[in-house]
């Protein structure tokens, strides 16, 4: 039976120990190397649908091929991620991402690129991306209790790495695009996976990112660990945390708004505003620079803050406000402003909602909850391409931006009005009772069991 490692804590653990920061900056580098890449294809991929074939419904087709399979690989992912350990799944996927990757330049320099083919390109992209987030994901409480960092800390600090890449993807996806066309995004994105792999694989210290030990029966055996038992267990605990299903429901909505928003309008809008790709990576930029800090301001103060007042300030800002002002006849000035005041509102939702969701799950049912958790929140994202190209060729650009901000809106505010939101504050820095007897094995033991992370739902961008 393999030892499971310590949970993280709330507050950084004594231990005799010595402190160790390399899993943590390898995660996190891992983390944005792959994360940048594919905000770089997020552009050039799209513009790329665009230019060839001119039709806003084969774009969200694409964009439908690749985050169908991440959604339905990555909900089915956590028991093998439990089993195996998510170091082996992170390493492996993003070789397989990168080799798929870099066959959609090569096929397509040379001649032998059909659009059916492309669609089967990315359907393997996604269904590989799905597992190797997770499994990134799954690693950070790990790392944050050999670096003896708080849990709203390293859920704070892994929020910034995501927002960097917000940043960093569009601004060289908008500029490769721009000056050497959509194939050099796509060729940096194999490039990105390739080298996230090595990260995770070679400089991560031994011993980091092991399988997960369940706990032992009732009569103190080890129990069989069949695939569709630890399934259907992550699956009932889920189904028993009424705030997490609210909060999933809530971010699944917005989500799937969001994925029409990146995929299909941002790119619609550039083309018929005259902006093209330079814009397309000046909004991402600057939403991304606000994120950041907004994120860092968040990691330093979160555990200061009302959770729920933030939370939904936070949506309040990020969400309608960028599908209204891209609905509007305003000057690219105004649009810049609207998206720094959007970003620097997302920065604050996913720290805050990854400290309240370390509270609530037990470590050994980590990546069966986590996978549940993430599929469920991003099962709306495959349709949002879909249903927003469709929109718009029936209907226009204008109206489905304003429809969209409507629907954000509403969203973000009847849900806030439910009981369950008013348990976001009375968990702080509290383990589930099943985490201590779950996460310390006979080798090591943490001195303050602490609450490992559940599914860490976040938007789109």
């Amino acid at each position: 039976m393999t030892t499971p490692a310590p949970a993280p804590s709330s507050t950084p653990a004594t231990t005799a120990a010595p402190r160790n920061l390399r899993p943590m900056v390898g995660v996190l580098t891992a983390m944005a190397i792959s994360l940048t890449g594919t905000r770089v294809s997020a552009i050039a991929l799209p513009w790329f649908v665009l230019a060839t074939t001119g039709s806003a419904t084969m774009t969200g087709v694409v964009a439908f091929a690749e985050l169908a399979p991440y959604v339905l690989v990555k909900a089915l992912a956590g028991p093998v991620i439990d089993r195996i350990g998510p170091r082996v799944v992170s390493w492996s996927t993003d070789a397989v991402s990168a080799v798929a990757a870099g066959l959609v330049p090569l096929l397509h320099g040379l001649g032998l690129l059909p659009f059916w083919l492309l669609v089967v390109m990315v359907a393997v992209i996604g269904a590989a991306r799905g597992p190797g987030d997770l499994a990134k994901e799954v690693m950070v409480p790990e790392a944050a209790e050999r670096g003896r960092i708080p849990l709203e800390r390293a859920t704070g600090l892994s929020g910034v790495t995501e927002r960097l890449a917000t940043t960093i993807g569009p601004a060289v996806g908008g500029g490769l695009v721009a000056l050497l066309g959509p194939m050099a995004g796509l060729t940096a994105n194999a490039i990105a996976f390739a080298l996230g792999s090595v990260v995770i694989a070679v400089a991560l210290p031994g011993g980091t990112g092991r399988a997960a030990a369940l706990p032992p029966s009732a009569a103190g055996e080890e129990r069989p660990a069949g695939y569709w038992q630890l399934f259907r267990e992550g699956f009932a605990f889920l189904r028993g945390e009424p705030l997490l299903l609210t909060i999933i429901v809530m971010i699944a909505v917005t989500n799937l708004l969001d994925a029409a928003f990146l995929t299909v309008l941002v790119p619609v809008w550039a083309r018929e505003s005259g902006g093209g790709p330079a814009a397309i990576g000046l909004t991402g930029t600057v939403w991304g620079v606000a994120a950041v800090v907004g994120s860092l301001i968040a990691a330093a103060v979160a555990h200061r803050l009302p959770r729920r007042t933030v939370f939904f300030a936070g949506f309040l800002l990020c969400g309608a406000p960028r599908f209204v002002v891209l609905a509007l006849d305003v000057p690219m000035s105004v649009v810049v402003v609207v998206f720094v005041l959007s970003g620097f509102g997302a920065g604050f939702i996913n720290p805050i909602l990854g400290a309240v969701l370390f509270e609530r799950v037990p470590r050994h049912l980590l990546g069966r909850v986590n996978a549940l958790g993430d599929s469920l929140a991003w099962a709306g994202i495959p349709l949002g391409g879909l249903l927003a190209g469709a929109a718009v060729t029936m209907s226009g650009l204008i109206p489905v931006l304003l429809a969209c901000g409507g629907l954000y809106l509403v969203a973000t505010t009847l849900s806030g009005l439910r009981p369950e939101w008013r348990e976001m504050d009375r968990k702080r820095g509290h383990a589930p009772a099943a985490a201590a007897d779950a996460s310390s094995g006979p080798e090591e033991k943490a001195p303050v069991p602490s609450a490992p992370p559940a599914p860490a739902p976040v938007t789109a961008e």
